[in-house]
C-alpha cells in the first residue's frame, strides 16, 4: 500500500503518531463516524507498510480471550468487517474484506489446559460470545483429518471467528479519514514538546514539528521509546513471530474445510487458499532489535512442523513455500492494550500494547480513544480497564490466550 503525503500542517488538533491500522482507524473514527469538526493528522514514517506489524500479521480475528473487554472488542470487530462494504463507501462501495468466519478451533490435551478453556469459555459465554466445547469426539466427527486421541476437550468459535484483509482493513480506514479530511504525512516521529504536562507539539526527524492540542501514541513495538519522548516508562517492545506457508500433498478433504486451529503445543495453522499458514510462539522470547526482521527458520522444522504432523496425516508431507517474520507490540506487564490517557501527560492518550490482537481490536479502541478525545469519556464499550491505572497500581489484566 502506498500513500500520497499532505502538506505538513504547523499544528493539528489531534496528532496520530503512528499510521498502522490503529493509528489510522483512529483517524477514520474521529472524522467519518465521530463527527470531529478538528483537524487531524497522522504521521507514518513508511507509507509502503512494508515492515508493519499490521502487514505482517496472521489477521485473525477470534473471541476465544480470556478477559471481557478484549471479547467485546473482538465482536465490535467483527460487525465492522461485516458491514465493510457499506461503513467504508468513498464514491462507491467500500471494499469487501473477505471475512472467513470458519471459526477457531482451540485444542486441550492436558488436566489443566482443559481448566483454562472452561474457565475461558465461561467468561466468553458470560461476554456473549459464539463459542462451543466439543468433546473429542465431536472433533473427530466434524474434522476427520485431525487426530484427536490423546485430547480432552475443544473450543469452537461458531461465529464472529476467523481471518480476513488485514491490508483491506488498513486501506479501506486510511482512504476514508483521508475523505473526510485527516492528513496523512510522511515522516518519523522523533520526539514530543511539552510544556508543563501538556504535550504542545511532536518533533519530525525531517527538523520540522506539528504542534497539538493532543498526541495519540499508537507507534505499535516503537511505542515503548515514544513513551519515553513525555518521560512516561511504557513496558512495550517488539518480539518476533515468524509466520510459515506450505502446502500438502495430500490436504484435508475441502467439505471439512479446517478453521484455524491452536494446537496444545500452541502451534497455530489454518487455510490460506490451496496453502497453509501456520506458526507457533517461540520457545525464547527476548525483546529484540526494531530492524531485526529475521524469520527464526529453525521453528519450522522444530516446532511447527512435528506438532502438524502429529495432529493430522495431511500434515506429514508438506512443503514450505515462504516465510517471513514480524513483530508484536509486546505488552511485558500483562500482553493486554494500553489504551487512554496517562495521568501525568492529560492530552498524551495511548493505544498501543496489543501483543498481537492489535489488528482484530482496532476499530473498538478507535471507536474508544474518539470517544474519550472528544467528550473525555467512553461512550459505547468502557475500555477503562485498559487504562493506565491497572500499570500504576501493578494490577495486571492478564490476557492468557495469546497466540
Amino acid at each position: 500500500m502506498s500513500q500520497s503525503s499532505a502538506p505538513l500542517p504547523a499544528s493539528s488538533d489531534v496528532v496520530v503518531v503512528g499510521g498502522g491500522v490503529v493509528g489510522a482507524s483512529i483517524a477514520c473514527w474521529l472524522k467519518a463516524f465521530l463527527g470531529f469538526e478538528g483537524s487531524v493528522t497522522v504521521i507514518e514514517r513508511d507509507p509502503s507498510y512494508a515492515r508493519a506489524s499490521t502487514a505482517l500479521s496472521a489477521s485473525g480475528l477470534r473471541q476465544q480471550f480470556s478477559t471481557p473487554v478484549s471479547i467485546a472488542l473482538s465482536r465490535y470487530g467483527a460487525e465492522v468487517l461485516r458491514a465493510a462494504p457499506d461503513l467504508f463507501a468513498v464514491d462507491g462501495p467500500g471494499p469487501d474484506l473477505n471475512f472467513r468466519e470458519d471459526g477457531y478451533l482451540m485444542l486441550a490435551a492436558t488436566p489443566s489446559q482443559e481448566a483454562a478453556v472452561r474457565a475461558n469459555h465461561a467468561v466468553q459465554a458470560a461476554a456473549g460470545a459464539d463459542v462451543a466445547l466439543l468433546t473429542p469426539e465431536e472433533i473427530a466427527a466434524r474434522w476427520p483429518h485431525l487426530r484427536t486421541d490423546d485430547l480432552r476437550l475443544g473450543a469452537f468459535g461458531t461465529r464472529g471467528e476467523g481471518w480476513f484483509d488485514n491490508m483491506g482493513l488498513l486501506t479501506a480506514v486510511s482512504r476514508l479519514a483521508r475523505a473526510q479530511g485527516a492528513r496523512f504525512v510522511t515522516d518519523e516521529a522523533a520526539g514530543f514538546e511539552m510544556q508543563g504536562d501538556r504535550v504542545t507539539g511532536v518533533r519530525l526527524a525531517s527538523g520540522a514539528r506539528i504542534g497539538c492540542g493532543a498526541a495519540v501514541l499508537a507507534a505499535g513495538p516503537r511505542s515503548g521509546a515514544a513513551a519515553r519522548w513525555a518521560g512516561i516508562e511504557l513496558p512495550v517492545g517488539p518480539r518476533k513471530r515468524t509466520i510459515f506457508v506450505f502446502d500438502c500433498a495430500t490436504p484435508p478433504d475441502p467439505a471439512t474445510r479446517p478453521p484455524l486451529m491452536i494446537d496444545p503445543t500452541g502451534v497455530f495453522c489454518r487455510p490460506e487458499g490451496r496453502y497453509f499458514l501456520a506458526g507457533a510462539p517461540p520457545v525464547e522470547d527476548p525483546e529484540v532489535a526494531l530492524d531485526d526482521f529475521d524469520p527464526r527458520h529453525e521453528e519450522f522444522e522444530e516446532i511447527v512442523w512435528p506438532a502438524l504432523a502429529e495432529r493430522s496425516e495431511a500434515f506429514e508431507a508438506i512443503r514450505l513455500q515462504r516465510f517471513w517474520a514480524g513483530h508484536y507490540e509486546w505488552n511485558a506487564f500483562d500482553r493486554n492494550g494500553v489504551v487512554g490517557p496517562h495521568p501525568d501527560v492529560a492530552n498524551l492518550v495511548f493505544a498501543t500494547g496489543f501483543s498481537g490482537h492489535g489488528l482484530q481490536h482496532a476499530a473498538g479502541v478507535a471507536r474508544g480513544v474518539g470517544e474519550w478525545l472528544i467528550h473525555g469519556e467512553y461512550r459505547s464499550l468502557d475500555l477503562s480497564p485498559l487504562g493506565w491505572a491497572r500499570l500504576l497500581e501493578n494490577r495486571p489484566l492478564i490476557e492468557t490466550e495469546i497466540i
